[in-house]
């Protein structure tokens, strides 16, 4: 195969990779709980003039997410593990921000959690893939000031988020039992490889710690984005995933910076903002095992809702960040994969022939053969 048409062929399944939809979710009362649960915790936070604790509810009710593709004996122990690992990111983010050096600190939390949420991910194979939410609580809270006294309302206001998101997810897998209308799920992956599971995160590490301290270095507003999207195409196992990945979290992105920009050029009430955001979540839960792509144009405004009803920003400087801070990590997380790329190693045979042709000894069929008559 010539070099022009392998470029071909590696394109046209680089396409096929961008355009491909998983199957849907067994049930869709996933989304009406996700939508449900972080509706319930921001009416509250709203209702008691503490929207600046928004992120972490956020966090809490991203628990809900996991498990949908698993039995349901094991669904709510997925759920459940994730609800303690990321009220233990949102501790550790808040405790930074409290800080006055919190944006150094900010790139050494993310990237340990990015370390934890990799390993975890690969020894349990939970969906979506890779430490991407561990990371975006830890990065996220540790940017965001807070006085020491409320750290503990912060952790609290995610832990029981999650706790009722994952309440909600056994009420349903108990109604669901008890009707025998238990949705077939599909087999479950089989466990990486320890040197594969080694590998990520350690990569992950690595692109936290490269493409979070360059945005802090260069002085941007919110380093955050670049250190999540550096840790999206490490969550595939081919090269070719990878930058898929990569162009979904760039592109998808784009897209949603355009569609939170024309919210929040809306005159809506924190009350119709918050119901949008609950929307934006139920959406994200229908669509995020299906094509990440499209999930990020709807965590996208999400997660810009959600800041700017604690902390309003100038419009046109949030989104350009928003999308460099973007492009900037993504580069960075293509680029390791790139570097770290499993090459296929030649065939033990070949190898050994290749040493005795190219030794003093060569046997005979290594040299030049007349031509043929």
């Amino acid at each position: 195969m010539t070099a022009v048409a392998r470029a071909r062929h590696l394109g046209g399944q680089l396409v096929d990779e961008l355009r491909h939809v998983g199957p849907p979710p067994v049930t869709r009362w996933a989304a009406i709980r996700a939508g449900g649960t972080l509706l319930v915790a921001l009416l509250v936070l709203h209702a008691a003039d503490a929207m600046d604790l928004g992120a972490a509810a956020t966090f809490g009710a991203f628990a809900a997410i996991y498990g949908g593709a698993v039995p349901h004996r094991r669904r709510w122990r997925q759920q459940v593990a994730l609800a303690g690992l990321l009220t233990g990111a949102v501790a550790s983010g808040t405790l930074v921000a409290t800080g006055e050096d919190r944006a150094w600190w900010a790139v050494l939390a993310a990237a340990v959690w990015s370390g934890i949420g990799a390993a975890a991910s690969d020894r349990w194979r939970w969906r979506p893939p890779g430490p991407v939410f561990l990371v975006f609580a830890a990065a996220t809270c540790a940017s965001v000031p807070i006085e020491p006294h409320r750290v503990p309302l912060a952790i609290g206001t995610c832990l029981a988020t999650a706790a009722f998101a994952v309440g909600l997810a056994v009420v349903e897998t108990a109604v669901e039992v008890r009707r025998g209308d238990v949705p077939d799920h599909p087999p479950p992956l089989p466990p990486l490889p320890a040197g594969r599971q080694r590998l990520h995160a350690i990569r992950c590490v690595v692109v936290v710690l490269l493409s979070g301290g360059l945005m802090t270095a260069t002085g941007i507003a919110h380093p955050y984005w670049a250190m999540v999207a550096s840790v999206v195409p490490l969550a595939a196992t081919t090269l070719r995933q990878q930058v898929a990945r990569g162009v979904h979290r760039v592109v998808g992105t784009l897209l949603g910076l355009v569609l939170a920009g024309l919210l929040l050029v809306l005159p809506l009430s924190a009350v119709a903002t918050i119901l949008v955001v609950a929307v934006l979540q139920a959406g994200t839960e229908l669509v995020v095992t299906r094509h990440y792509g499209l999930a990020l144009v709807l965590i996208t405004p999400l997660a810009l809702l959600v800041t700017d009803l604690a902390h309003p920003e100038p419009l046109g400087e949030l989104l350009g960040s928003r999308f460099v801070e973007t492009l900037a990590g993504a580069s960075v997380g293509l680029a390791a994969a790139w570097l770290t790329r499993r090459r296929p190693p030649s065939p033990p045979a070949t190898r050994r022939a290749h040493a005795r042709c190219g030794s003093s000894r060569s046997p005979p069929r290594c040299r030049a053969r007349p031509p043929s008559p």
